[in-house]
């Protein structure tokens, strides 16, 4: 019997059945340490869970029953520090192996987990450390993320515990010497020390293209809802090896790196990569055969620049794509080449995949694909009415009684904003999609970032798309700028691919090409080539600081 049955129906005939006949079972007591990780360690002990490597030679698997003993350790030694239920910690552990049973130890005291990006600085952590009372960290062995969070401290009050791993430092823990002087043999909480279903487990610090960060709180119930994230868009299989490429301090790793992965008892490959280089990356896939494939678009361009002939990927069997919409470009190159299809998938810190490319599906390049049957969507237009097809409108999620596992128990600690986005029995994204006559949908952009231009809504994703597919363009970004004879006008901010120079002849020339790709009204009348664009610490665009460039000019 595989864990899933437990928890699921997995068989399917049809998107139709699928969306019609799916749910999951939520036990009135779910705890991912003890009702996966431990299970799996009694019924598949010697199975892989974990394989990883990097680019220094180091390589190590773990069986499922080594991560159950070393979160076992880990949650020994955290207690002995005093670290208890509800307590926050942080882990900045990029993709280090310690992250797997550092976060399980966490989920079986019942404290809260805080994973986080190595690029914060000082003000990053000050800002986080104070708004979750954080009171433990775990850091990666890397010099400037010590002397950030040593810069931090003062003005941390909460904090009180720095551990470093795969390191050492004064006055700092050793990580890992904690670890290895612990019992293996943890006491599992009773009474009010367990933790229950509705506990905070998880805060994640959006990115945030305005304003701070905001903290995204999830439950013990929350690794439930990945099954749909893994088994139905990723397609893990049992035994599989599945490689999602995201660092641990992005929501992004829980969603393809940990919860589903296991539930599906696939094992997780992390390439502990100093960055991305597709050659090495592709030689990876290759040398470990790896089955199920997720990374965003901009890798798969870069990807798509290498010899894939030349590295024997004769074991991937599937590939999805989220982080940004994908341009058609890409899908149909990648397809050309590999054979596969990239099932494209959306979805946000607060949620689980929402909209996906199922595999009974044929994917439409560029569209996000159809409604996981986990949530109720919706879109709807600025009065909240449901929009009729071929309409944009903002993607809602309807909320009845019983909240789905997988989303968010709101922001934590500003009930104002979670009022915001979540009234009247609907949950609003912010992002803008329209739906075709087959149910698919297809993404047009941020409520802010859409460009209303003589009467014309135009989305920024379409044009950026159109643009990218000229050799000429290696990134852009769409905004609007004011005018006073159409009200807003397209602009494209954009960088160069190798080989190109600014020129007006060069800006004619894209001008026309979108002119030609897409509808004329929605061509950019003003085009301007930079080195570099505005960018939020997981890498997404700031188009709100491009436009306030813009006013400000």
């Amino acid at each position: 019997m595989n864990l899933l049955d437990k928890y699921a129906k997995t068989a399917f005939s049809s998107y139709e059945d699928f969306k019609q006949n799916f749910k999951i079972t939520v036990p009135s007591l779910f705890n991912f340490g003890y009702n996966v990780v431990d299970e799996l360690a009694d019924v598949s002990p010697d199975k892989p869970a974990l394989v990883w490597c990097n680019d220094h030679g180091g390589e190590k698997t773990f069986t499922y029953r080594e991560i159950s003993l070393l979160s076992n350790k880990t949650a020994n030694y955290f207690t002995s520090l005093g670290i208890k239920k509800g307590d926050r910690v942080m882990l900045i552990l990029k993709r280090n192996y310690q992250f797997w049973y550092a976060i399980i130890a966490l989920h079986k005291i019942g404290a809260i987990a805080v994973p986080a990006t190595n690029l914060l600085t000082k003000k990053d952590l000050v800002y986080r450390n104070n708004a979750a009372d954080i009171k433990a960290v775990i850091c990666t062995n890397d010099e400037l993320v010590y002397r950030h969070v040593e810069e931090a401290e003062t003005e941390s009050p909460t904090l009180e515990i720095k551990m470093t791993a795969g390191g050492n430092r004064d006055g700092w823990l050793s990580f890992d010497e904690g670890v290895d002087a612990a019992s293996d043999v943890f006491a599992k909480p009773t009474g009010d020390a367990m933790p229950q279903n509705d506990d905070i487990m998880l805060l994640y610090f959006t990115s945030g293209t305005t304003g701070n960060p905001k903290m995204v709180a999830h439950n013990f119930a929350y690794p439930l809802g990945h099954i749909i994230t893994s088994k139905f868009w990723q397609n893990c299989q049992k035994d599989g090896l599945h490689l999602t490429v995201a660092e641990t301090g992005w929501a992004k790793a829980v969603w393809g790196k940990l919860y589903g992965q296991w539930l599906c008892e696939s094992a997780i490959f992390v390439y502990d990569m100093d960055k991305f280089v597709p050659k090495l990356l592709l030689e990876k896939i290759a040398q470990y055969k790896v089955t199920t494939f997720c990374a965003p678009p901009t890798m798969y361009r870069f990807i798509l620049g290498e010899d894939l002939a030349s590295y024997d990927l004769s074991n991937l069997k599937y590939c999805t794509i989220a982080g940004e919409p994908l341009n058609p470009e890409v899908y149909n190159r990648f397809m050309s080449l590999t054979g596969h299809k990239m099932m494209e998938g959306f979805g946000q810190t607060e949620t689980i995949v929402t909209v996906a490319n199922f595999p009974w599906m044929t994917p439409k390049p560029g569209s996000m694909g159809k409604p996981s049957p986990l949530y109720d969507i919706l879109l709807v237009d600025t009065d909240g009415k449901p929009c009729p097809i071929g309409e944009e409108g903002e993607i809602v999620i309807k909320i009845d009684d019983i909240t789905p596992p997988g989303m968010f128990l709101g922001y934590h600690r500003d009930a104002e904003l979670t009022n915001k986005v979540w009234h009247d029995g609907f949950y609003h994204t912010g992002d803008i999609a329209w739906q075709d006559e087959e149910g698919y949908l297809w993404y047009v952009g941020r409520s802010d970032d859409v460009i209303k231009s003589s009467g014309y809504r135009i989305g920024p994703f379409e044009v950026e798309s159109a643009l990218i597919e000229h050799p000429a363009v290696m990134e852009t970004a769409i905004t609007a700028v004011p005018d006073e004879i159409r009200g807003q006008i397209v602009k494209a901010t954009i960088i160069l691919s190798k080989g190109y120079t600014p020129s007006e002849e060069l800006k004619k020339e894209l001008q026309d090409h979108v002119k030609r790709v897409t509808a004329p009204y929605k061509y950019p009348r003003i085009i301007e080539f930079v080195d570099e664009l505005p960018k939020t610490i997981s890498g997404k665009i700031r188009r709100v600081e491009l436009r306030e460039k813009d006013a400000n000019q």
